[in-house]
């Protein structure tokens, strides 16, 4: 199973003062990938509008949700899609996708979210607006009328990893609906119990950068202390992927201070999109 790497800068679902810096992010993981696995999806120039849902730049980050969406359609059957970002908001068609997939196969997706915030707000409870924030809430079938999976997700076949990071809403939906939650110290170790506890075939793997710990990696919209170690990200990206099917994965923002920045993190990048398809290749 090949991977074929679909890029995304989009920079409308964050509210982050270096917003636009996800899009020098994303081109520059764009230069160190294979062009001819490699294809990318035009994002609107405009900020875009909120058309009243509560989420900002809305028309945009819709947009580009059916762009991404068009384009996952036609990638062909048997290839690995390995979404890199842009803002995390990108991972709303790209888990749809995996999903779909999935499901056409008769199997079970189980969905591990490697970031330092759960996402899991909505319109309503969201603090900034920011569909970043939002985009597993989403998928879960909970948000603004245009941005939420046709097919939700189950929450219990969900993990949120190395995160530390939430809203009292969020900690308050996480309690309620039974998401497993792993945390940045016990990553490395604790993962693929929590996976093997989901029940499921096939695996969708989700990472924002902001999982690692700032001292290995800052270049993120929104760095969190006490976070994950790139080797402990690896190592358990490669325990949960044991004996299952990878049906996707994502890579999102990339945020540089400057452009000048990027050379110094491309390393870290190229080593997790190493072990995320690692599996497709052994296969």
């Amino acid at each position: 199973m090949p991977a074929r790497f679909v890029v995304v800068p989009q920079w409308q679902g964050s509210s982050s003062s270096r917003a636009m810096r996800l899009i020098d992010g994303a081109e520059a993981i764009r230069g160190d990938l294979p062009s001819a696995a490699t294809l990318t999806v035009d994002v609107p120039l405009g900020a875009g509008d909120a058309v009243g849902t509560g989420v900002h730049r809305y028309s945009s980050v819709a947009a580009v949700r059916e762009r991404l969406r068009d384009a996952l359609d036609g990638l062909p059957a048997g290839e690995l899609p390995v979404v890199i970002g842009g803002d995390c908001g990108v991972e709303l068609a790209a888990v749809e996708h995996a999903a779909a997939s999935a499901a056409a196969r008769g199997a079970r997706l189980g969905l591990v979210w490697f970031d330092a915030h759960p996402d899991l707000n909505t319109p309503e409870s969201s603090p900034s607006g920011a569909f970043c924030g939002m985009v597993l809430r989403a998928l879960l079938g909970e948000g603004a009328e245009g941005l939420t999976a046709a097919a939700p997700v189950d929450p219990h076949r969900v993990v949120l990893a190395g995160t530390r990071s939430m809203d009292d809403q969020e900690a308050a939906f996480v309690a309620a609906s039974g998401i497993a939650v792993v945390g940045a110290d016990a990553v490395a170790s604790g993962l693929a119990a929590a996976v093997e506890a989901l029940d499921v075939d096939e695996l969708y793997l989700h990472v924002d950068l902001d999982v690692l710990d700032p001292g290995e990696f800052d270049g993120v919209t929104d760095p969190q202390p006490f976070g994950c170690g790139v080797a402990a990200v690896t190592a358990a990206i490669a325990a949960a992927s044991a004996g299952r099917t990878i049906t996707g994965a994502g890579v999102t923002m990339v945020a540089p201070a400057s452009p000048d920045d990027v050379a110094g993190y491309q390393g870290t990048i190229l080593r997790l999109i190493g072990a995320l398809t690692a599996s497709s290749r052994a296969r």
